[in-house]
């Protein structure tokens, strides 16, 4: 079990348009794994290799529902319908949280650690987490698109 470092904004990286993943060895699934391993540790339900400071395109899924871990490599949003406004937090952004509008259907194009590619489906909480981890991918953080900020306390009341 290996932990990484989560990088906290203003860090750079966490803007950055990252790179296609182009080579699928026995160095990505360890990376994976860590990734995995870092965002259950900071009991998060995504994690984006930029927030470990990795810049390519690689995020980690799993919100804890009957989908169980999801990789995404290179991931492509190929449809999104109706609209959903929720809480959203981020492990790059400590203690801050706020409401953002996203979309309520998602269909995404991603590769596995393999790469191979896959089609994905997800409504509600779920493509909301996928969508949170592929805007990383992209230099897009949630701060971007809040709507209201509130305090931790106010979520768990």
């Amino acid at each position: 079990m290996t932990i990484r470092k989560i990088v906290e904004f203003p860090n750079p990286v966490l803007e950055t348009k990252c790179e296609k993943v182009t080579v699928f060895d026995k160095q990505l699934k360890t990376l994976i794994k860590d990734m995995f391993d870092t965002m259950y540790d900071a009991d998060g339900v995504g994690l984006a290799a930029p927030q470990i400071g990795i810049p390519k395109q690689i995020a980690v899924v799993d919100v804890g529902d009957d989908s169980d871990q999801i990789v995404l490599i290179n991931p492509e949003v190929l449809a999104a319908s109706g609209t959903q406004t929720g809480p959203e937090g981020c492990l790059s952004f400590p203690g801050l949280f706020g409401d953002v509008e996203r979309p309520l259907n998602v269909t995404v194009k991603a590769q596995n650690a393999q790469g191979k590619e896959f089609t994905l489906k997800a409504d509600g909480f779920l493509a909301r987490a996928l969508l949170h981890e592929i805007d990383h991918l992209h230099g897009v953080l949630f701060t971007s698109k809040v709507i209201s900020y509130y305090e931790k306390e106010e979520l768990e009341g």
